[in-house]
């Protein structure tokens, strides 16, 4: 027979054996509209030949026919099951009829002979573990690999190193809805998919299994099941089966269909890999928007979520999910806020469905309580706009219900992040403001002012000026009324200042009862009318009693920072001015020299 070539498998008769390596040949049949391919392989060996997973009564006697193709069926001595499944063991008894020689052996592991012997066999067993895992033959020596729960207790693969076949029992298969001997490309793992996330119990066990594997060099994978995996394609399917999450019917409530059950766990997988590549709520809202579309005809998301007792985030496409504070959300999400799940259950007239399904032909949307797992309250809920309306049945109950705990994961780490900003923002501004009157420290001041001078120095035209405000008599209002109303009466100056002047202007609390108001830009050359109205609205307050009968005054000092000026120097200059104004007599307004020459040359 010419050296075979993957290609000659790939186009080969199937009705007849097939040598897949040196002396292995695949003896298997294909079952009529099957999706669960059974392969069986024969390992030439003389009168010491192989038959790895014989099959089922089912197959049998066309596998019966392709061995005597390769060798007499009265050569082989060694039956290796890899597992006690009757697709690979049914098959046992007729074997035993046919077998006429006093040394051939049932090949596997001692949990599987504690089933496999229920057949009553007259075949003796050869266990594995007994016999150091290998299996000396004319040319070459088997070793056999221990891949416990993949899917039973006692599961073992076999190795030929001569080969470097790996006769993998069901670590995999696939599910192929067309025979194909061969795995064609890298599509093929899509048929592993289903079959490995529900027929291995977990990841962990299944990992396990390929760890053990990786330690040969395997060249080609001999599945029980599905396909034969070639050289090149070997590495690919290890890595990507390494990806799987499996237990696929932990997840299930009723339904068994894994391809459905498939299509829900990659669909959860995706929504954690979004949260954990993403950072952006709107990257990860796009990405579960797209997720959403596989199974619901979703046109956008849409997020309500606590962010104390007062407030409630708004996460919209609208806003490109920057996030909006509300006082109040729409009724219907007030509604489902802060209810338990009993409440909610009472509440839905879904049959105490998992979502509430709302709106009309023009606004369909399906909303879902995301519940917190400290608190067992809805802290959120997710709003899925709908194409076209959809049958809240329990397919979609199923969907929802698993996706809901993802979704409250992404909400719960956005609001999270939120209030970290929000208390980060609540920090700075304590940092950076006077607790008594809600103006500036000379902190901020020192740094922000020096920033505008800096930017002064490069542009001329964007001019700086300031103003240093003393309230007249103060300690003398302090020593008549007391602290508490001396503090009344900077709470009262401080809100003028901050209400006669502009957004853009930087009003700062010195210490004690000095003030300074910095204006940037074009204002620079109305200063001193700034300063008289200011001056003015100040001689307008009126207190309560006790001091009903008593008129606070300020005086001010008003300087325009010349180019290259220092900060200090500017200020000196304003507070010279102010000086002057309290040593004229208080309750007035003075400017800097050198401000009427700025304004003249203005």
């Amino acid at each position: 027979m010419p050296p075979y070539t993957i290609n000659d498998l790939e186009h080969a008769d199937i009705d007849h054996a097939i040598q897949i390596a040196d002396r292995v040949w695949w003896v298997g049949h294909c079952q009529e509209n099957d999706i669960f391919q059974c392969h069986v392989y024969l390992i030439e060996q003389g009168d010491q030949s192989v038959l790895l997973d014989p099959g089922s009564v089912l197959t049998f006697r066309y596998t019966l026919r392709k061995i005597e193709e390769v060798i007499p069926f009265t050569q082989i001595r060694y039956f290796v099951c890899h597992h006690q499944d009757p697709d690979i063991t049914s098959a046992l008894p007729l074997i035993d009829q046919l077998i006429s020689r006093d040394d051939a052996v049932l090949v596997t592991h001692w949990r599987t002979r504690m089933l496999v012997k229920h057949y009553g066999l007259r075949l003796p067993f050869w266990l594995v573990e007994e016999n150091d895992w290998k299996l000396a033959l004319d040319d070459r020596c088997l070793d056999f690999v221990f891949t416990p729960y993949a899917h039973f207790p006692g599961a073992i693969c076999t190795f030929d190193p001569v080969s470097q076949v790996l006769f993998s029992s069901d670590l995999f298969g696939g599910l192929t809805p067309e025979f194909s001997l061969v795995a064609k490309d890298e599509s093929y793992f899509e048929a592993m998919r289903p079959f490995h996330e529900h027929y291995m119990p977990s990841r962990d066990i299944l990992g396990y299994a390929l760890r053990a594997i990786e330690r040969h060099p395997v060249r080609i994978i001999a599945p029980q099941h599905g396909s034969i995996i070639p050289e090149r394609l070997v590495g690919f399917m290890i890595d990507h089966l390494k990806t799987l999450d499996c237990g696929l019917y932990l997840i299930a409530r009723g339904d068994t269909d894994i391809q459905k059950l498939s299509q829900l766990n990659q669909t959860l997988r995706d929504i954690t890999n979004t949260m954990l590549i993403y950072r952006d709520f709107r990257d990860i809202a796009n990405s579960l928007l797209e997720i959403t579309q596989r199974v619901l005809p979703a046109t956008s998301l849409e997020f309500h979520a606590r962010l104390d007792e007062q407030r409630v985030l708004h996460l919209s496409p609208e806003s490109r999910y920057r996030g909006i504070e509300e006082a109040e959300p729409p009724a219907a999400v007030a509604r489902i806020l802060d209810l338990d799940h009993k409440q909610w259950s009472e509440l839905n007239a879904v049959n105490a469905a998992e979502f509430l399904l709302a709106g009309d032909s023009d606004s369909l949307i399906l909303m879902l309580p995301l519940f917190s797992p400290a608190k067992g309250t809805a802290e959120a809920v997710a709003i899925i706009h709908l194409a076209e309306p959809t049958t809240a049945n329990d397919a979609l109950h199923q969907i929802i219900e698993q996706m809901s705990v993802p979704l409250q994961v992404a909400v719960e780490r956005e609001v999270i992040y939120r209030q970290m900003d929000l208390e980060r923002q609540q920090i700075y501004e304590r940092s950076i403001r006077d607790p008594l009157t809600g103006l500036f420290t000379r902190i901020y001041m020192q740094e922000v002012v020096q920033r505008l001078c800096d930017i002064q120095d490069r542009s001329p035209g964007h001019r700086v000026a300031v103003l240093m405000l003393d309230i007249d008599h103060f300690k003398n209002v302090n020593d008549t009324y007391g602290h508490n109303q001396g503090d009344i009466v900077l709470r009262r100056v401080a809100a003028e200042i901050l209400a006669t002047a502009r957004s853009s202007d930087i009003a700062v609390r010195l210490g004690g009862e000095e003030f300074a108001i910095f204006v940037v830009g074009e204002a620079v050359v109305n200063v001193p009318q700034f300063a008289e109205r200011l001056r003015e609205k100040v001689a307008a307050l009126r207190f309560e009693a006790p001091m009903a009968d008593r008129l606070i005054t300020v005086s001010i000092g008003a300087a325009i920072r010349q180019p290259q000026e220092t900060l200090l120097d500017l200020i000196q200059r304003a507070d010279t001015a102010l000086y002057a104004a309290k040593h004229r007599g208080r309750n007035r307004v003075c400017v800097a020299p050198e401000v009427v020459d700025s304004l003249l040359a203005a």
